[in-house]
């Protein structure tokens, strides 16, 4: 998990990159109708909801933005459907792709999907050729300065598997904990950043720098696309690997 781990830690630091580029309105809006769908417009009862909205918030999201989205999500606005989309890919030297996708236009959402996959290198796969290499897993970030110690024994008694540490905190834990973990972390007043499950490699593979390189070339392009709300892969990336990324 260690690869996921450093790639979160490179993308808090793209955020305010990503702001620039004007996107991240629309994925937070995405990301708080889904929210609101399925699980209600109230953020006092939502847990999934209320990470999203501060997060919108954080990133200065208008009000009026963030109350459109929520009444989009409990359809008291009108909006086309939204689809939840999972794509399987395998980009160069073997290393499998998850492509989550979240979008009102299937058509144009596979389009660029699949021209971003074989500009970069990619191939398509077929439907449960590459999810078999993942376990769905909830993942929690922290992002504030906590105790470590302390913050280990609250998550372990809750029945987290694993906590990794390096700008953030990174807590993963299996789906039937996932809640226990949160609502320890809630009563030990420690806020979350993200709170959200996710596809966690069984068998990561590591690549030497400039494989690694080229793979992450095409991960990135994928996570560029507006329609895609989380790329997963199995690639372990090591820290020679970031550092030719950070330098490339």
């Amino acid at each position: 998990m260690s690869g996921h781990s450093k790639w979160s830690t490179i993308k808090h630091k793209k955020a305010a990159t990503d702001a620039k580029r004007g996107k991240v309105f629309t994925r937070f809006a995405t990301e708080i109708t889904l929210a609101a769908r399925n699980g209600g417009g109230d953020v006092e009862t939502n847990n999934a909801l209320r990470l999203v909205v501060n997060k919108a918030k954080a990133g200065n999201m208008p009000k009026e933005n963030i109350d459109r989205a929520i009444k989009r999500g409990t359809g008291e606005l009108e909006g086309g459907e939204i689809y939840e989309v999972l794509y399987e890919v395998y980009a160069q030297h073997g290393v499998a792709i998850l492509i989550e996708v979240v979008t009102d236009n299937r058509n144009r959402a596979i389009a660029d999907v699949r021209h971003t996959v074989s500009k970069y290198g990619g191939t398509m796969a077929d439907a449960g050729s590459v999810a078999w290499q993942f376990t769905r897993k909830g993942y929690i970030s922290i992002t504030d300065e906590v105790d470590q110690d302390e913050l280990f024994l609250i998550v372990a008694d809750a029945g987290a598997d694993d906590i990794q540490y390096s700008d953030i905190a990174e807590i993963y834990v299996d789906l039937e904990n996932f809640q226990n973990v949160q609502l320890a972390l809630e009563a030990a007043d420690i806020e979350t950043d993200e709170a959200s499950i996710i596809y966690d490699a069984n068998n990561p593979l590591e690549l030497s720098s400039d494989e690694a390189v080229q793979v992450m070339n095409l991960i990135e392009r994928l996570e560029d696309l507006d329609d895609v709300q989380s790329v997963y892969s199995t690639l372990e990336l090591t820290d020679e690997a970031i550092a030719a990324m950070e330098g490339a």
